[in-house]
């Protein structure tokens, strides 16, 4: 519902420009909605939000039915999200109190032993991977991000960066090895020390649509930010020259909402990329392997071993890259490890859960 003191229509056009289209207006809960307010939630540090409606950006905070009744990460809000939110006394704060339908997010395993989930943004319309020329593009790491990208259908677009450190002909055989694994997306090189094609970059983004920034540290993500917000609002930090490696710089992630309308998401960079049930994303990015692998005599073939494999055919025979096939056979065995995980993970929660509800209504009898 509207502020009293901003007319309707006004608070409409401020949520359109921050992507509050028609696929949100179409999924929005509207006995919610007739409740609460809608935001979007701009930036997100530990337990820390911050939400906005167009104007002014807003501290907030989740209610305590909304923390406690989440069984997962992916329950609670995330950059990009729309939450139903109210703003008591003159909107200098803010309470959320449930996350609204997500068009798309991007998640990954949470770093360590844990099986839970980590989310990395909502509602992403496009995802730029930035991939370093200087280090000749770990084609695996890609090929991790695609999967994570694919799983929601999000668009990637991969950004080979700091190409004028790399001679033309160099540049192209690193694209034409990005094609290896990634043949049917755009690959853009550019640089921020020269400017080479960061206008193309710009062109990408369009009105009303969100983006996102993902790469490891020292790739040149906030670097880029910078040179297309045409300022250097972000700190940057140079890469180590003892290791080549880079220091994180973005600590949260961010919501930013460029002049033209478009809103873009720098994102830490991630040195672990475990995936958790992303069969859909898996089968997207190794599309020629999940075909081959129609052509196995046994439908359960693992692809090890068997007999009339028709993957260790084609690695037999030089039509199958050794790395891909190995990335693809531990991509699936991860995945399906940590998706075994954490259902055992959540089940047990679950019944701490019922202990503990059991337990209270003894003490209250």
């Amino acid at each position: 519902m509207a502020h009293l003191n901003e007319p309707a229509s006004e608070l409409m056009k401020k949520l359109e420009r921050l992507g509050y289209g028609s696929w949100f207006q179409d999924h929005v809960d509207t006995e919610k909605l007739a409740d609460h307010e809608i935001a979007r939630v701009v930036a997100v540090h530990k337990d820390m939000y911050v939400v906005t409606k167009g104007g002014e950006d807003i501290s907030a905070e989740i209610t305590g039915k909304l923390m406690y009744a989440s069984d997962s990460a992916v329950d609670l809000p995330t950059t990009g999200d729309w939450v139903y939110v109210d703003f008591p006394g003159n909107d200098n704060r803010a309470i959320i109190h449930d996350v609204a339908d997500r068009k798309t997010v991007i998640k990954r395993k949470k770093s360590g032993k844990t099986s839970d989930y980590q989310l990395i943004a909502a509602n992403i319309d496009v995802a730029f991977i930035v991939q370093a020329a200087d280090l000749d593009s770990n084609l695996s790491r890609l090929e991790r991000y695609l999967v994570m990208i694919n799983e929601n259908n999000i668009k990637p677009v991969i950004l080979l960066s700091k190409c004028d450190l790399k001679s033309k002909q160099e540049v192209n055989e690193i694209i034409e090895g990005i094609a290896t694994v990634a043949s049917q997306e755009m690959v853009l090189p550019f640089s921020n020390k020269d400017g080479m094609n960061i206008d193309t970059i710009k062109g990408l983004l369009f009105y009303g649509q969100t983006y996102c920034l993902l790469g490891s540290s020292g790739v040149g993500k906030t670097t880029l930010l910078n040179n297309i917000i045409g300022s250097a609002r972000f700190k940057t930090q140079p890469v180590r020259e003892q290791d080549n490696k880079g220091r994180h710089t973005t600590t949260r992630r961010e919501l930013i909402q460029l002049d033209n309308g478009a809103m873009i998401v720098d994102t830490p960079g991630m040195r672990e990329l475990g995936n958790i049930s992303v069969d859909f994303g898996i089968e997207e990015t190794f599309t020629d392997i999940v075909e081959l692998s129609l052509q196995c005599k046994y439908r359960n073939c693992r692809h090890e071993t068997e007999k009339e494999c028709a993957l260790l055919a084609a690695l037999n025979e030089g039509e199958l890259s050794e790395k891909r096939y190995q990335n693809y056979l531990k991509m699936v065995k991860e995945s399906k490890f940590n998706e075994m995980s954490n259902h055992g993970k959540r089940k047990k929660d679950k019944n701490i859960g019922k202990l503990i509800k059991s337990a209270i209504k003894k003490k209250d009898r």
